[in-house]
């Protein structure tokens, strides 16, 4: 299988990143929370839905 050169590059910029925040997970996901603040993007979070009942057969 060849190998994708847009994966290979997600895989770079999650290294890069890793490596820029110490490989600390929670350092990781306040630099990706800064960098959402800065963009002119706005985060939507979506109401869960509730799974509808199973009806038991008869």
């Amino acid at each position: 299988m060849e190998p994708d050169p847009i994966i290979e590059e997600i895989h770079a910029i999650r290294e890069a990143l890793s490596k820029a925040s110490g490989d600390d997970i929670r350092k990781i996901a306040e630099a990706a929370q800064a960098r959402q603040a800065q963009g002119d993007r706005k985060a939507v979070r979506l109401v869960p839905r509730r799974a509808k009942a199973a009806r038991k057969a008869s």
